[in-house]
């Protein structure tokens, strides 16, 4: 019988405590790998690839902000989670060197379970501009009601994960079972999954409800001034990618919480290849799609067309301010909703 099968046998805070103890004092040549933290060795070539992605997706959204200028709560979201993504896995390189060691598991599974919450944000804030860009008429709820509702509830899901990941850490380092801030990690990820869910039941009802006002009225249906966003590659594009990105999120996130759920010695935090496929592939195809049809430049025309109409019109005060108190300008539109 194996020595961690032997401190099962005392109460769940003295067990913690003997094998976090058994545990510091293994190294690879002393301990078998199913007695390390994560009872494997995490992948270097994989764990190395997902730290050099998120590297470059990173710098590639600081350079987006400067080129765009636009979309700065996006870019701000977007960075943050990264910057987690990055530290996390230079945890899991620590691991690679010394699976037993206690900080390089710490780092790792705090960083990044954290991470994508603050790329949730980031999707949120994309969704009022949408609306306005198709016609507010095929919205069930004002634009601005989309950030003032999900982003409130993304920043609870995010306490509620940074301060169980702070417990859970805490009692690690006294030695003591890290259970309780383990159980509101799981209850933000929980929480972060159906704001997720909900969000895309409202952007399928968007979409739906739309389609079929253009069945029956036609382009009258659709918000004239911006026909030609619309029509543009990059805008349709990035469209796809933005429900890309949130489809891997939600996937990412409901094996986040089946895994958390059955604590830090469950099967499933155990499997490698799930890891590396549900969590790593997932998270890196929603940022490399964000990369690639960034909103701050594949929404450029729409930004673009109220400056040229302010500049033929600059002789025509009275127009110039009509047009924008328009409903249908972008231009308008950008008074009403915050600059994400």
């Amino acid at each position: 019988m194996d020595t961690l099968r032997l401190f099962q046998r005392a109460s769940p805070a003295a067990n913690y405590t003997a094998i976090t103890n058994y545990r510091n004092q293994c190294t690879l040549d002393t301990c078998p790998l199913s007695q390390s933290y994560y009872a494997y060795r995490p992948s270097l070539p994989a764990n190395a690839v997902f730290l050099a992605l998120f590297s470059f997706s990173l710098l590639c959204f600081l350079v987006q902000a400067l080129l765009s200028r636009r979309f700065i709560g996006f870019t701000v979201a977007l960075v943050c989670g990264c910057v987690l993504e990055v530290v996390g896995y230079a945890g899991r390189v620590i691991s690679y060197i010394n699976p037993f060691d206690q900080n390089g598991f710490l780092i790792q599974i705090c960083c990044l379970t954290i991470a994508p919450a603050f790329m949730a944000a980031g999707l949120y804030l994309c969704l009022s501009r949408i609306v306005n860009t198709f016609g507010r008429e095929n919205s069930r709820i004002a634009p601005l009601s989309y950030p003032r509702i999900f982003i409130p509830c993304d920043v609870a899901s995010l306490l509620l994960q940074a301060i169980g990941g702070a417990m859970a850490s805490i009692a690690s380092h006294q030695n003591k079972s890290p259970d309780n801030g383990d159980h509101i990690m799981v209850a933000g990820l929980a929480f972060q999954v159906f704001t997720l869910l909900i969000f895309m039941i409202l952007c399928a009802d968007f979409a739906f409800k739309t389609l079929r006002r253009m069945r029956t009225m036609g382009e009258q249906a659709l918000d004239p001034t911006h026909a030609k966003l619309r029509q543009s590659w990059s805008f349709k594009t990035f469209l796809i990618a933005l429900a890309l990105a949130t489809l891997c999120i939600f996937i990412r996130s409901v094996y986040r919480v089946a895994e958390l759920s059955e604590g830090w010695e469950g099967a499933l935090i155990k499997n490698q290849n799930l890891f590396i496929g549900l969590e790593g592939v997932m998270v890196v195809i929603a940022v490399l799609a964000l990369n690639a049809f960034h909103p701050g430049l594949c929404f450029r025309e729409g930004y673009d067309l109220p400056l040229k109409r302010v500049k033929s019109k600059k002789n025509k005060r009275s127009d110039a301010e009509k047009e924008s108190h328009s409903p249908g300008e972008f231009g308008s539109e950008t008074a009403d909703i915050p600059e994400v």
